[in-house]
């Protein structure tokens, strides 16, 4: 086993021997088994433990067991309590996602602090098959079904080639103490479920059931390959980035053969899990709209517009008179003083000096703002004049205004009040540029 590990190092990891690792240890037999082939293998690594204060005095004996290990295979020892628990019950999470989300996310501060290149964990050949099952049972696309990733960032698994048998025999060839955890004997879990009740029904009726999903595991993986690759083609022909949005052109999805598939698979990665409201949103009316836990899909005309979900800010900016520039959500203003209009944009306004009082309020939009647009002799609404201006909801939401003694003076990248442009008589001629 351990020059089979050696191997699948130096091809997995490039000089490995020059990398500095941080290894999970639980002080189950898999992580144990992994730190004595590490410190065989003569790696660089250091240990991080876990107390997730879930199972009282044992919790505290696996601790003091790994602090015992680690003396013993003379490496570096990190150790962090959790009251998983409570944070379970805040976030409204299971708590098995729970120790999942503390554990990994404490293992990349312990990275990003002492500089490690990898974070090692012992997932073996056996939990990547009980978690296809999982997956088949919650359902999943085709990545659900390939099995846990070798790689994923930091995180490197060198035993997922190995079978728990391959594991308790080299533990035992090579007398290792390890701590039993009592919760992997209950049926609790879906896991152990699956661990107990299921693979053995399976394994009587194909003895070399781990290794033939190995090998379903590797053409499901080459066809996820294949697709992904697709994916990122059709990407490229049917949607267009403005501004750090996507835009997803409703008519050539419409045309693309396997539209749901294919908006599954360009959407997927956002966290979108209601697709039946996604495929829905093709024909719905402007406006409507799907959310992910990060992300949201608008419909607007012959678009669906895919966007971050960004905290909604109701701060307000001022811009003072001796001021050059002001930073804001939006981007940047620029303010200069000019003789004459040049250039036209609607990212330029050019507004009478002597009119505007200073400071500038810098604002949202909100309901039942009004304001004279240029070249219009009467008031109209903000929300009138933007629904005119065809702006998708998207665009609505991130308007901006600038106003002039609670005036509006420009709608920000729109239009400027008329009775503030820029006359034959007005003395000082100011040029606002909004610089996204």
């Amino acid at each position: 086993m351990l020059s089979q590990f050696r191997e699948n190092l130096s091809e997995k990891i490039p000089f490995v021997q020059e990398k500095k690792n941080l290894l999970a240890i639980s002080g189950g037999i898999d992580s144990v088994v992994l730190a004595h082939l590490c410190k065989k293998a003569e790696l660089n690594f250091s240990l991080a433990h876990c107390n997730f204060n879930l199972r009282g005095t044992e919790s505290d004996a696996d601790e003091k067991f790994v602090k015992k290990l680690a003396k013993e295979l003379e490496v570096e020892l990190f150790i962090e309590h959790f009251n998983t628990q409570k944070f379970a019950e805040e976030h409204q999470l299971s708590t098995q996602v729970s120790a999942r989300k503390l554990r990994y996310f404490w293992f990349y501060e312990l990275a990003e602090k002492h500089h490690f290149d990898f974070i090692f964990t012992a997932h073996h050949a056996n939990d990547s098959l009980e978690t296809y099952f999982i997956n088949t049972l919650r359902g999943t696309g085709i990545n659900g079904l390939t099995g846990i990733p070798e790689f994923n960032d930091k995180i490197f698994r060198p035993l997922l080639e190995f079978s728990r048998n391959e594991i308790e025999n080299f533990a035992e060839k090579e007398n290792l103490n390890w701590r039993e955890d009592s919760s992997n004997k209950s049926d609790k879990y879906l896991r152990n479920k699956i661990r107990h009740h299921v693979i053995p029904v399976l394994e009587e009726e194909n003895p070399q059931l781990l290794a033939t999903f190995q090998q379903t595991q590797k053409n499901l993986q080459q066809t996820a390959d294949l697709l992904e690759d697709y994916t990122t083609f059709l990407f490229s022909k049917l949607v267009e980035e403005i501004n750090g949005n996507y835009y997803f052109n409703i008519q050539q999805l419409q045309e693309t053969p396997h539209t749901k598939a294919v908006l599954f698979q360009l959407l997927h990665p956002f966290g979108f899990s209601e697709w039946n409201d996604v495929y829905h949103l093709l024909e719905a009316e402007s406006g409507k709209q799907v959310f992910s836990k990060t992300h949201r899909l608008i419909k607007d005309r012959a678009v669906l517009i895919l966007s971050k979900n960004e905290e909604k800010t109701s701060e307000d900016f001022y811009f003072a008179e001796e001021e050059k520039q002001l930073k804001f959500p939006l981007g940047i203003i620029e303010k200069d003083e000019v003789t004459k209009i040049e250039e036209k944009a609607n990212e330029i306004a050019y507004l009478s000096g002597e009119k505007i009082k200073f400071p500038l309020l810098i604002r949202k939009w909100k309901a039942g703002d009004r304001f004279k647009p240029f070249g219009m002799k009467g008031s109209k609404k903000i929300s009138d004049f933007l629904k005119d201006e065809k702006c998708s909801l998207l665009d609505k939401e991130n308007t901006w205004v600038m106003c002039s003694a609670e005036q509006i003076i420009w709608v920000i990248g729109h239009r400027i009040h008329n009775d503030f442009k820029i006359k034959p008589t007005t003395t000082q001629s100011l040029k606002f540029t909004l610089k996204k």
